[in-house]
């Protein structure tokens, strides 16, 4: 690749004033080009090659700028990571006249760009080596799926909710300290879907003086609301209180969620997400598969299944779920899950800190649960969504393919299929 500095570069940049920073991009980046500190999600000019792999699943917009520039002008990250909001772009014909002696191989830059672009573009249905396991997930929801409502508020006109309800979920005195949040609109329509998201921004400002920016959080209730018939919806929320690595940190958001109490104002922006939906269709089957929080949109799904069901016109296909967590006492939502009936959903749950027996993971459940995943692989009414840590991803897929295999069944057309028509969703994180 040429890397004149007279070169003409459409630098590929994140808005850092609508972006949620929920590491879709970064996940989905093939090159590692997408990087971010404490604040911002960048773009490394040098990186990317405009594969346009982070665009699509951005559930924002954010990603999708370019800045027509010469590459010796070209942003560094660290100015990057600095931005409160977008430079405004350089005098386009300035640009084209600085660089009119460039050329690469007999085009433009950007006319060879435009061709990497659409030449990527048409091959994004295509399933990756499987060492990017997030390339595997679908862009597009599934063709039954109601249409979503996006970015209604944006983040510089953010709506107001009120706190009608906030409880814990998991035995008191646990680690992972988990609420449940209820959110109510009032005469403000905020129509959602079952596994779209919303943005929290929370009061008051970070370390360096800058108001916080929001941050992400699925949607636990179905679309009718968690109260049906009223404009409301809730939140599954941990209390964060350790980094990864183990040290102790208080979660902005996280925390200040947790701590709400009824009538409390919320700002809001959002709804979010365009692809990881739940099929209308009724013989449809859904395989959820999460841990922690991640069983947020699940249990969307499956408490609108429950009351379209309960209403005797609805004969859904099958439900199963696989749930995990360090502890029977720390999955949220275990008691509620014990009430649901056999008939209605399959339930596998595993526990990866339960003293005295060995480590259980999701995809251990789903290994011995072979059988009936195989044959729902290979029924084209199949829905597979999975959500929680990014940990979990590879794991998970890995078992899916060890579980096609094991039926006799070529995995990369299996999976190329599944994302082409939406029926392979992750949401990690």
């Amino acid at each position: 690749m040429r890397t004149d500095t007279a070169e003409l570069l459409q630098q590929h940049v994140i808005d850092p004033e609508v972006c949620i920073r929920c590491n879709t991009c970064e996940a989905t980046c093939p090159v590692g080009a997408v990087t971010h500190d404490s604040r911002n999600y960048v773009v490394d000019a040098d990186k990317c090659n405009h594969c346009m792999a982070c665009v699509p699943p951005c559930p924002t917009g954010s990603i999708d700028h370019w800045l027509p520039m010469l590459r010796s002008q070209a942003y560094s990250l660290q100015e990057q990571f600095s931005w409160d909001e977008l430079p405004a772009p350089q005098d386009h014909s300035a640009v084209q006249d600085a660089s009119t002696m460039t050329q690469m191989s007999g085009s433009t830059a950007f006319e060879t760009a435009s061709s990497s672009l659409q030449t990527a573009t048409s091959a994004q249905a295509a399933v990756p080596e499987s060492n990017n396991w997030s390339a595997m997930a679908a862009t597009l929801p599934p063709w039954s799926a109601a249409h979503p409502y996006t970015n209604l508020h944006g983040p510089k006109s953010p709506t107001t909710a009120t706190v009608v309800g906030n409880l814990q979920v998991n035995e008191a005195g646990t680690d992972n300290e988990t609420h449940h949040i209820v959110l109510d609109f009032g005469s403000m329509p905020f129509p959602v879907l079952e596994g779209q998201s919303i943005g929290v921004v929370p009061p008051g400002v970070d370390a360096s003086g800058r108001p916080h920016h929001a941050r992400q959080y699925s949607i636990a209730s179905p679309r009718n609301g968690e109260r049906p018939g009223y404009n409301n919806l809730s939140l599954t929320v941990k209390r964060v209180v350790q980094d990864h690595q183990g040290q102790p940190v208080q979660g902005v958001a996280s925390n200040y969620l947790c701590d709400l109490k009824t009538g409390d104002a919320v700002q809001v922006i959002g709804p979010f997400g365009s692809s990881f939906l739940m099929p209308n269709h009724p013989g449809s089957h859904i395989v959820m598969i999460c841990t922690g929080t991640g069983s947020a949109p699940m249990r969307g799904m499956t408490e609108w299944r429950r009351r379209l069901k309960a209403s005797g016109k609805f004969e859904s296909g099958k439900l199963m779920l696989f749930f995990g967590a360090r502890t029977q006492q720390e999955l949220p939502y275990f008691g509620p899950l014990q009430k649901l009936p056999h008939d209605f959903i399959d339930i596998h749950l595993a526990f990866s800190r339960t003293p005295g027996h060995p480590k259980r993971y999701v995809q251990d459940a789903m290994r011995d649960a072979a059988t009936p995943l195989a044959a729902l692989l290979q029924d084209p009414q199949s829905h597979f969504y999975v959500c929680g840590l990014k940990a979990m991803e590879k794991g998970v897929l890995q078992a899916l393919q060890d579980i096609a295999v094991g039926a006799g069944l070529d995995w990369r057309p299996v999976a190329t299929t599944l994302k082409q028509e939406g029926r392979l969703q992750l949401e990690t994180y």
